[in-house]
């Protein structure tokens, strides 16, 4: 099992993530692409614990993800089921899991200063630091998707399972986006890949 999980993260981060799984009874599963969400953690009906992570994450996007479901795993044996799933038992995990891989051998220079502020107050996401979530897109493989915030204002667009929406204004950090079918407005994290539809 970790020997091809290991293939997903960066080689200078094998021994440390070797560690972090050898005594705990674990199991890690990579999963293909699923749209809503990166991994999850969660107790199997037998006892075990399960963390599955997305194939399609690139090493860095991966080893945070896997870092942030060892945290929900390690916060729930030491504070017990009766926690919230992102609330700070967890955040002080994370914190403190992630810390020792915040270094130039593991993450690229460009990403080191914006994980140290990520990681001052971690998310449930990190896709919900708009600014993080930009700059790990760029180790993704090329695609022909669009962020949101390159989208023109009044174009249409669409999303993974067709639905249309136009784009409109930018509120404080997301844009207001209206379906075309139903006329609802949704907000938009600026860093939302979609597909440009032709005029």
């Amino acid at each position: 099992m970790q020997t091809t999980l290991l293939d997903f993260i960066p080689e200078s981060a094998h021994s440390m993530i070797n560690e972090l799984l050898i005594n705990d009874n674990l199991v890690v599963k990579v999963k293909n692409e699923r749209k809503t969400k990166h991994g999850d953690y969660r107790q199997l009906p037998n006892g075990r614990h399960q963390i599955t992570i997305n194939s399609n994450l690139n090493p860095y996007r991966f080893l945070i993800t896997l870092i942030h479901e060892i945290a929900h795993f390690e916060a729930y044996k030491k504070y017990d089921r009766f926690i919230k799933p992102h609330g700070k038992e967890w955040k002080q995990t994370f914190q403190h899991l992630m810390l020792p891989f915040l270094h130039p051998e593991i993450f690229p220079l460009e990403l080191l200063p914006l994980l140290a502020k990520h990681f001052k107050n971690p998310k449930a996401s990190s896709d919900t630091d708009a600014q993080l979530a930009y700059a790990l897109k760029q180790f993704d493989e090329s695609n022909d998707k669009t962020y949101v915030f390159e989208v023109p204002l009044g174009q249409a667009f669409k999303l993974y399972n067709n639905r249309v929406f136009k784009k409109g204004n930018k509120r404080r950090k997301r844009f207001e986006c209206v379906e075309v079918n139903t006329g609802k407005l949704y907000l938009f994290n600026p860093n939302a890949e979609v597909e440009l539809l032709e005029e």
